[in-house]
């Protein structure tokens, strides 16, 4: 539980489910300390959730007396954030046929107050969302659930995932994170078939499955850093390194994360390394950068490079 909302959501899981918990055994099932308790305590009775404590050797927090949470608690502005967040992400598989992002546009728009209701429904009736083109790659939302589950737990799934070619394998994996990145969801998990730790694109897993098997997450592992390395560099054909006229600040602002690793240079500039499989794309993507550049290897990036200039100039002469 490494965001602060998930481990407020999971206190008020545990007020509701348990009555009074003392306060230590709440820090070790949030795996935080008594001070970031008493913290998540406070937000959940700034959302209007009376939290009651008790002091002693028998103390704890525990909800008010009779209080039961109504079925949505939402101000305005988080009312609208949500359905114009919704709205935006919306796409529906056919004109008639509404996908779950509609239905639960449906359903938050019902229960709003009837005088923000109209001007929400007013809101999405003027507005359009430009398809990207891309194809959808939201994965089931079954599996997605199962996955995060045995994350939770520790536990072992057992996956059919299909490859990019159509070939599929079974595979054991011990699931230590998902991550979500450009809108792909990614499943990063010791895998038992290769005896090493891989990344899935979530949306390749047929079916998963919990196992009995437990596991513990290697010391400091970070599934976020993995899939940013494997997307920057990964298995890639060609490891490419270009020097940058510019800033390691500047660079980080601009460039996606997964466009490279940055170094800054001693005597100024930034040098990027990534892993790439089509050169020419990436001589593309050079020439799209606002900063001088020099590309330090592979020579074969260097004859991407000077392709691309050359098809430019013909561009402009012709």
């Amino acid at each position: 539980m490494s965001r602060p909302a998930t481990r407020v959501l999971t206190l008020l899981e545990l007020l509701q489910d348990r009555g009074q918990v003392p306060a230590d055994e709440l820090a070790e099932r949030l795996d935080v300390d008594p001070r970031s308790v008493r913290r998540y305590v406070a937000a959940l009775r700034e959302l209007g959730i009376p939290v009651t404590s008790t002091r002693g050797r028998y103390g704890g927090y525990r909800l008010a007396h009779g209080y039961r949470l109504p079925p949505l608690m939402l101000s305005d502005d988080e009312a609208v954030s949500a359905a114009v967040a919704l709205a935006a992400a919306s796409r529906a598989a056919a004109a008639d046929v509404p996908s779950p992002t509609d239905q639960a546009l449906v359903k938050l728009n019902r229960v709003l107050p009837m005088r923000l209701r109209q001007r929400v429904n007013a809101m999405l009736e003027v507005t359009d969302v430009l398809p990207d083109g891309r194809a959808s790659v939201t994965p089931d939302p079954e599996v997605t659930l199962t996955l995060g589950t045995a994350v939770r737990q520790r536990r072992r799934v057992r996956i059919e995932h299909v490859r990019a070619d159509g070939s599929a394998t079974t595979r054991d994996v011990d699931p230590y994170g998902l991550v979500v990145h450009a809108r792909r969801w990614y499943l990063v998990g010791h895998d038992h078939l290769r005896t090493d730790v891989r990344m899935f694109r979530a949306d390749r897993i047929g079916r998963a499955a919990e196992l009995p098997h437990r596991f513990v997450v290697p010391a400091g592992f970070d599934p976020v850093e993995h899939v940013r390395q494997g997307l920057t560099l990964g298995a890639w054909t060609h490891r490419t390194e270009v020097w940058l006229d510019t800033t390691v600040d500047e660079a980080r602002h601009q460039l996606p994360s997964t466009f490279g690793e940055l170094h800054a240079c001693p005597d100024g500039g930034v040098v990027v390394v990534s892993g790439v499989e089509d050169l020419s794309g990436m001589a593309r993507a050079l020439a799209s950068l606002p900063w001088r550049f020099a590309v330090r290897g592979p020579e074969a990036l260097v004859e991407a490079v000077r392709a691309h200039v050359a098809s430019l100039r013909a561009s402009v002469d012709g």
